[in-house]
């Protein structure tokens, strides 16, 4: 393609997830136009055109995209890059979700409000501004509360009595952007996600990752398995939960990522973003173990293409896992002897700090099992 003919692409967001987003655009002979905060964005060298502009500010973000005569808009890694990702490709006529179903992918309890509507199974809930709006009639100890507008395990918390709900909402709170709590029924189960890619209401899935956390209280994510070790008869009830409540929520363009337990035939959701999975699922390990270019598809659906579900390399099971102390950094000597480490950031590992969430993890690595 003529250098002056590429297509332009925006690019809502430019740390570490973001990066191989931006790379593979680029591979593709994209022009690639990347909106993001200085702060943090270490793949705003790696982008043709780099805006200082916050991924919130949409009507900004509008105005330049549309000087630049963008050809499509994406974001792989963030929730709140959702609403403006939604908001641009919208006003300029460009392929994305809704701007009403913005809010539907952004806010727990609004999700829940709509699966449940659609006659999926969500857990019993109640959203609170306050402790003072506590209201537990109906729900049975231990119960889960987080954040109504947050990802990452922040300020998730098992609660395990009555006693110590109050502090537990108002922690909450503090780490949503809107102020608000979600009480929910702890669900039993093991823990899985599922990758999709949708382009104009027609889902495919390419692949459900097993899931490993450190338990209560906060659930932080220690690692995932790629695939995750299922039946074909729980892939195919899986698949089609997952694309009811994919059309429930208006998740009709792009990549999306569906948190859930699963067990006894039953699919239990958690909750569903409009992105694809943090911690390295969507821009690694589907691509490890399907061989489909998960990143290019997020691209080519932005930009009005067909899919390529070309398998590009041999897949084989694949795993992620997190360092949080000294235990993990040992684990890892061990299986960096026994196996090929993919990819790997440990550069934090020896650091003396507490985990609270998954972004102050100490580290990560990729292997093959």
């Amino acid at each position: 393609m003529d250098e002056n003919n590429k297509l332009k692409l925006a690019i809502l967001g430019a740390n570490e997830f973001q990066k191989p987003l931006i790379l593979r655009a680029r591979e593709k002979n994209i022009e690639t136009h990347v909106f993001a905060w200085m702060d943090g964005a270490v793949a705003a060298q790696d982008a043709d055109f780099f805006y200082p502009i916050s991924i919130v500010e949409k009507e900004t973000i509008l105005k330049k995209c549309r000087e630049i005569g963008i050809d499509g808009i994406t974001s792989i890694g963030s929730d709140v890059a959702v609403a403006t990702m939604n908001y641009v490709s919208e006003k300029l006529g460009l392929t994305g979700n809704s701007i009403a179903s913005s809010p539907i992918c952004m806010n727990k309890y609004i999700m829940r409000e709509k699966l449940k509507a659609g006659g999926l199974y969500v857990p019993g809930y109640q959203c609170v501004s306050s402790a003072e709006e506590i209201d537990i009639d109906g729900f049975r100890f231990p119960v889960i509360v987080k954040p109504t507008d947050r990802s990452g395990s922040r300020g998730i918390m098992k609660v395990n009595s009555r006693e110590n709900l109050a502090s537990a909402v108002e922690e909450a709170i503090e780490y949503s952007f809107e102020n608000k709590a979600i009480i929910e029924d702890y669900i039993e189960g093991p823990e899985f996600s599922c990758e999709c890619i949708s382009r104009q209401g027609e889902h495919t899935m390419l692949a459900i990752t097993q899931k490993f956390t450190t338990g209560e209280p906060h659930y932080i994510e220690t690692g995932h398995i790629e695939p995750a070790p299922l039946s074909e008869e729980a892939y195919d009830i899986i698949r089609r939960n997952v694309f009811n409540a994919l059309s429930i929520l208006g998740i009709q363009n792009g990549a999306s990522h569906s948190e859930f337990k699963y067990q006894d035939g039953e699919v239990k959701f958690i909750e569903i973003g409009a992105r694809m999975g943090g911690d390295y699922i969507g821009s690694s390990l589907v691509y490890l173990s399907t061989g489909m270019d998960y990143t290019g598809m997020v691209i080519d659906v932005a930009l009005g293409k067909p899919l390529d579900f070309t398998v590009k390399r041999q897949p084989r099971p694949v795993c992620v896992r997190f360092i949080m102390d000294k235990s993990d950094l040992e684990e890892y000597r061990r299986i960096s002897a026994e196996h090929t480490i993919i990819e790997e950031d440990i550069s934090g590992a020896d650091e003396e700090r507490e985990v609270l969430d998954s972004a102050t993890r100490l580290g990560y690595y990729i292997y093959f099992l």
